[in-house]
Parts: C-alpha cells; sequence; structure tokens
C-alpha cells in the first residue's frame, strides 16, 4: 500500500481519534485498561509512519475533557499509563526527529503528567521533524470557548474593536494556533462521529473511519491506506467539480 502513495501530495495535517480500546480488552476478556496499555504500539505506528512519510502535523486525541467522568480507577491508571509511555518513548522521539507538543487543559492533569510533558516538550522543542500533537484535557467546544474569552478580554481592554473580529483571529487565538488547519481525520473503533474533537479546525478536513478495525490493533498499513484513499478524494472546498479541474489544469 505504501507504493502508491503519493509523496507529493500528502496531508499536512493528520488528527487521530484512538477508538475502540476498551472494547477491544472486553473482547479479549480483559479489562479495559489491558486496551489502554496494547495501544501504545499503535500510537507508535502511527507516529513513524507519519514522520517517514513526511507528514508535517500529526494530533492524537489522547483524552477529552469528558473522559474525566469515566471511572476514577479508569482515569488514574490512565494517567499513570501516559507518563509512562512518554517517558519511555522520549528516546524515540529523538532518534526520529519528532518534536511534541500538548493542546487542551493540561493544568487539570495529574502534577506528575504535567512534569513529564513538560520535560519531552523542552527536550524535543529543537527537532524539524514531524509535530507530533497530545490533545489532552481537550474538547473542541473548550477550545472554541477559550479563543472567544481571550478575543473578548482583547475587546474590553480596547485592543481590537468588535468589527475587526474575523475567522483569522479566532484561529489564532485556539489551542492550535498557527499550525494547519486538519487535512485528514481518521477514526478507528466503527464509530461516525467527530466526538467534539478539533471542530473548527475539521471545517474541511477528508473524513476516514475504520469500521471494523480497533485502535489497538492499527499498524502502519492502516495509515498509508487512508493517505491513499485521502489522495483518491476530489477536495472541492464548496466549489464545483469543474472549477476544481479547471484551477489544476492551470
Amino acid at each position: 500500500m505504501k507504493e502508491l502513495i503519493d509523496t507529493g501530495n500528502l496531508p499536512k495535517h493528520i488528527a487521530v481519534i484512538m477508538d475502540g480500546n476498551g472494547r477491544w480488552a472486553q473482547n479479549q476478556g480483559a479489562a479495559r485498561i489491558f486496551g489502554h496499555r496494547n495501544a501504545i504500539k499503535a500510537v507508535r505506528e502511527v507516529t513513524e509512519g507519519c514522520a517517514e512519510l513526511g507528514v508535517g502535523f500529526l494530533t492524537l486525541y489522547a483524552f477529552s475533557t469528558e473522559n474525566w467522568a469515566r471511572p476514577e480507577f479508569e482515569v488514574r491508571a490512565l494517567m499513570e499509563l501516559l507518563v509512562q509511555s512518554i517517558g519511555n518513548e522520549l528516546p524515540t522521539m529523538l532518534k526520529n526527529n519528532v518534536k511534541l507538543d500538548t493542546i487542551g487543559d493540561t493544568e487539570s492533569l495529574p502534577k506528575s503528567c504535567r512534569r513529564t510533558l513538560a520535560e519531552a516538550v523542552e527536550a524535543t522543542k529543537a527537532n524539524t521533524g514531524l509535530n507530533l500533537i497530545l490533545a489532552l484535557g481537550y474538547s473542541g467546544k473548550w477550545d472554541i470557548t477559550q479563543a472567544a474569552r481571550k478575543i473578548a478580554e482583547d475587546v474590553k481592554n480596547g485592543v481590537i474593536a468588535p468589527d475587526e473580529i474575523n475567522e483569522e483571529m479566532l484561529a489564532a487565538k485556539l489551542a492550535t494556533q498557527n499550525r494547519p488547519e486538519v487535512d485528514l481525520m481518521l477514526r478507528t473503533g466503527g464509530d461516525h462521529r467527530i466526538s467534539n474533537f478539533l471542530l473548527w479546525q475539521l471545517a474541511y478536513a477528508e473524513l476516514y473511519f475504520y469500521e471494523n478495525l480497533f485502535w489497538p490493533d492499527f499498524r502502519r498499513e492502516h495509515l498509508y491506506e487512508a493517505i491513499a484513499a485521502f489522495q483518491n478524494r476530489e477536495r472541492r472546498f464548496g466549489k464545483t467539480g469543474e472549477q476544481i479541474k479547471a484551477n489544476s489544469a492551470k
């Protein structure tokens, strides 16, 4: 499948909803956390696959604001797993020139998580390859709300006038700031929804759903499959197909 990919036409930004860990574990008669632990290989596969191809940005929906409502023992185990995984994967990120960053309300995370994340972000900040972004304590509604608050504060302080507010200004206040909008969103687990993820940034993203694949079973060939499908789609951005073809011919 990899040989079918046109490396000159890659999505600039891929986002992933990593769904199905708990169901994967339950299908094997194990506790949900067993699925989360076995999902680490899938994270490594998609990260290394994007880095090798030359994708610029990869955002993983690691923990949503809604996930705080899960059972306390599962949340605690997820936080411990996050700390452990980042520590284990840091040497590989450095070797592969991956730059790590986070978006979301990270202040809501336990202190040990914040410390480990800050150390990894600092250690990889000079890397120039793939930008790996972990969405933690994140939701699309939270993101737009906090952006609106920043703009409201600027209006209140006389920095800008209300009629100066535009899409570019709001986009610059989002957690993703000057990163490109998402070109391709992947979701495993069979559900067909975006689950409050990057609501603004997904405005014109191509969506790719895996019907019978849970996240722990995700491998590099599944990434190639989605990118190949992306490259065969006509992205019109509100225009007609004829307009797109005419512009391409120029």
